[in-house]
């Protein structure tokens, strides 16, 4: 039987914890297209097969926008209404959050908006008081316990159900789409899992966003859309194209910034981004947008929370306060990289990560204790930076407005305000580098964002009451008329929420493009531009890798960092296994051995693959035979090829060699064997042979000499 006519399954793929072979995979979508293509010109059938495979990648982008729209839209509706649920119930109906059953009612007052008599607190619920001390406490209590709930749930469901549904998911993405195979990572079982626990993580209260989580939930859907499509179910490079487009649909969903994923896809997690998958990534995150605003899960119409509407253009000189953000960002994201490390560390290697449920219950409750009692961080992280965000008009109530006339004195509320945000910046801080890594979802880019808009808007009340006192100095007295505003804090608030979060994730391009979707200040791409770049600088001063990168290696993923740059002067040869002086290179000839012996190499070594040479003689080089493909086929002869015994000869060569009558019937695998395994010679310098393991995703390379 020889093994060309009828391919064993099994033969070209791959085992769990592998990486994929590239240059293999590309060849096979070659072939693939070629003979649809020569098929076409034979019928109509196969003409319109050849049509329907060109179209099939658009309409699995179609189906990725829609589900991830629509999962994206339910996680935020049921994530409001939790969050309100930790603090009181609507009469009207207990499925609407506070400001939906407020605004159906008559009897609300602009300056008390968010009272009205159909929403009950419980306190008013079950002890029947209204005010004083009593309230509070139970209020409190409530609120405790409703985050503990909350939090034990998501770590309970995420341990017993789907392991591989914690933490934020974009440092295994990118390993796997450097291609990687972790099975299971993007299976339908962490997608349930993962877009419930999602809901009770942040519903918690923990200092943790959705934002990272969305596009792991994104590539779970494309991971399972794709099962439906054999271009894409048998191919493991096109599929990391798929997976490409899906991360940028995941940042789509969850800032409502569809070009802004799309570069974050490009500049942050993809390894490989040919041009059209730059286009399917436009259309599907485009169709995830349209499909978020389809839903409205704010009511507002946007597709984001954090809309501002003011347009006060910003002065020159306002670059300084502005880049001093940005060296802030940079400095918050060196600290919290080299800080929530050694917290994961010290998980990792100590008694501490024997009790995950323990440590997520523990956490909550000191975030929810510590957190009730200060308004900024009693509320959710993304209302917060909402408030911070906003410009203070005539008619705003929040206390960050308390000035108490036109002339701009400030007023106890605001020195209050100013206090109480001070503290919020401290355990913003604290809780976000213990809580990022804990076995529940958790995103990084809203808690980040929280610290910079805190910093930010303590800086733009600073300038802002530097340019009321002293308005009749030649700096201010250019730009500050008496009794307009010249100076807008919620500008400064984004300006250090773009520049914390470019210091922790090191993304630039697509941060300021995400932050001026995400907020629709158009005239303000200059500061943020100036703060992200700032910060880039500052903190890769101080540290090379993102995040991102640093998990990555915690974790121990094999990942070949494109931006790192190869510095020894080696040489292929030193670096080869086996070292000169160690046993030689185990190898297979491609004639002269038999299935026992291929048998007993298989098991005495660990290696994925054997090259293939002449004879032991004269080991030059004809191929090269993945492990798993030989052993599938070698279980697969014993079984099926009649006569096949221990005995039996292995050929690798094209023509059978002559054999005696009575000798058994050989086993032939040329049908396996890689005649053009990449090579380099002895004298190949390392750092070429990096980049063309960079740049052609190569499984392995041989050294060669004279062949």
């Amino acid at each position: 039987m020889d093994l060309l006519d009828d391919t064993v399954p099994g033969i070209g793929t791959y085992e769990d914890f592998n990486t994929i072979d590239w240059v293999r995979e590309k060849s096979k979508d070659r072939d693939r297209h070629r003979e649809i293509a020569n098929k076409s010109k034979q019928s109509t059938v196969a003409l319109l097969f050849s049509i329907s495979d060109a179209f099939s990648g658009w309409l699995l982008m179609l189906l990725i926008g829609l589900m991830s729209g629509a999962l994206a839209g339910g996680i935020d509706i049921a994530a409001h209404w939790m969050t309100d649920l930790k603090e009181g119930v609507c009469l009207n109906g207990f499925w609407f959050n506070h400001e939906h059953c407020c605004w159906a009612s008559n009897e609300t007052t602009f300056q008390e908006r968010d009272k009205c008599p159909q929403w009950k607190s419980w306190a008013e619920l079950m002890v029947g008081v209204s005010e004083g001390p009593g309230l509070y406490v139970v209020n409190y209590f409530m609120y405790v316990c409703w985050a503990l709930l909350f939090a034990f749930l998501a770590v309970i469901l995420v341990r017993a159900f789907a392991p591989y549904a914690c933490g934020s998911g974009i440092p295994e993405i990118k390993t796997i789409l450097s291609g990687f195979i972790i099975r299971g990572y993007l299976g339908k079982w962490t997608l349930i899992i993962k877009t419930i626990t999602l809901v009770l993580a942040v519903s918690s209260g923990l200092s943790l966003g959705k934002e990272g989580p969305l596009v792991h939930v994104a590539c779970c859907c494309a991971n399972i859309l794709c099962h439906f499509f054999t271009k894409y179910r048998r191919n493991e490079a096109k599929k990391r194209e798929v997976l490409s487009a899906a991360s940028a649909v995941g940042v789509s969903v969850a800032f409502g910034a569809p070009i802004g994923g799309v570069l974050f896809s490009l500049e942050e997690v993809s390894y490989y981004f040919p041009l059209k998958t730059l286009w399917r990534s436009f259309f599907a995150a485009l169709v995830a947008a349209f499909t978020l605003r389809s839903i409205n899960p704010f009511g507002n119409s946007r597709l984001v929370l954090f809309y501002v509407e003011f347009h006060t253009p910003w002065h020159l000189l306002e670059l300084i306060p502005f880049v001093l953000l940005g060296i802030f960002g940079g400095l918050w994201g060196a600290f919290f990289i080299r800080a929530n490390i050694a917290w994961c560390r010290l998980r990792k290697n100590t008694s501490l990560g024997h009790y995950p449920v323990l440590e997520v219950v523990v956490v909550t409750l000191l975030t929810a204790l510590l957190a009730f009692p200060i308004e900024y961080t009693k509320m959710s992280s993304s209302e917060l930076i909402s408030e911070l965000f906003n410009d203070c008009g005539l008619l705003d109530s929040s206390k960050l407005c308390g000035y108490t006339s036109n002339s701009g004195s400030t007023s106890g509320s605001l020195y209050t305000a100013m206090w109480q945000l001070a503290l919020a910046l401290v355990l913003k801080m604290v809780f976000t580098v213990v809580t990022f890594g804990m076995k529940v979802p958790s995103g990084l880019f809203i808690p980040s964002m929280a610290v910079g808009a805190i910093a930010g808007r303590l800086l733009g009340v600073c300038m802002e009451q530097l340019a009321i006192r002293h308005h009749e100095r030649d700096i201010f007295r250019g730009w500050c008329s008496p009794g307009a505003d010249c100076i807008t804090p919620g500008l400064y608030a984004m300006v250090g929420a773009a520049a914390c979060l470019g210091g922790v994730t090191r993304m630039t391009v697509s941060l300021v493009v995400i932050m001026f979707e995400l907020t629709g200040g158009l005239e303000y791409i200059v500061p943020l531009m100036a703060a992200a770049m700032t910060s880039k600088w500052v903190a890769d001063a101080l540290g090379r890798e993102s995040i991102y990168e640093a998990h990555i290696r915690l974790n121990g993923y094999p990942f070949l960092e494109a931006k790192e740059e190869f510095r020894h002067k080696t040489l292929a040869t030193d670096v080869m296994r086996p070292r000169r002086g160690d046993p030689p290179v185990s190898v297979l000839t491609e004639s002269g051995m038999t299935v026992e012996e291929v048998e007993r190499l298989i098991a005495d070594t660990t290696y994925s693959g054997f090259p293939v040479v002449i004879s032991q003689q004269s080991p030059r080089l004809v191929g090269f035979v993945l492990r798993r493909d030989l052993v599938i086929s070698l279980e697969n002869a014993r079984r099926h090829q009649e006569g096949v015994v221990s005995m039996s000869p292995i050929l690798f060569t094209e023509c059978d060699p002559p054999m005696s009558p009575s000798a058994p019937p050989a086993v032939k695998l040329r049908s396996i064997l890689d005649l053009s395994p990449f090579t380099v010679t002895v004298h190949t310098a390392m750092e070429i042979v990096v980049d063309i393991f960079r740049k052609l995703g190569l499984r392995q390379c041989l050294v060669i000499q004279n062949g």
